[in-house]
């Protein structure tokens, strides 16, 4: 698999986020097995395909917590997640803050950015 196949796939994930991509399409897209996909992708990107997303996902959620003034729950269903109570799961476990927390307080947090593959 080329370095361009991974940026492929890096891209796909990125235009995909709000859809919840699956490994399986992504696959899909680049031609190439699920098992492979995964390997490498976790290679080059150094988190599984699974944490990316979730990471990602929550990195854009934390970014709209902070610049907008959208509600809590339509912030969590527009990044993927089925509730307002598995965001905030989600949230505590990665920033130690619930959402609301975070958005009163801004503290500094760890934004989880698009990955960079290197040729």
């Amino acid at each position: 698999m080329s370095i361009k196949t991974i940026e492929n796939m890096v891209n796909w994930v990125e235009q995909n986020l709000e859809k919840y991509p699956t490994l399986e399409e992504m696959s899909d897209f680049v031609g190439y097995s699920p098992c492979y996909c995964s390997t490498k992708f976790h290679e080059y990107v150094g988190v599984s395909f699974k944490d990316y997303i979730q990471k990602r996902q929550l990195s854009m959620a934390a970014v709209a917590l902070q610049k907008t003034n959208y509600r809590i729950i339509d912030i969590a269903i527009q990044h993927g997640f089925s509730s307002h109570e598995a965001f905030t799961r989600a949230f505590v476990r990665v920033y130690g803050y619930t959402p609301s927390q975070y958005r009163k307080l801004l503290p500094e947090i760890l934004i989880f950015d698009k990955a960079q593959i290197d040729f």
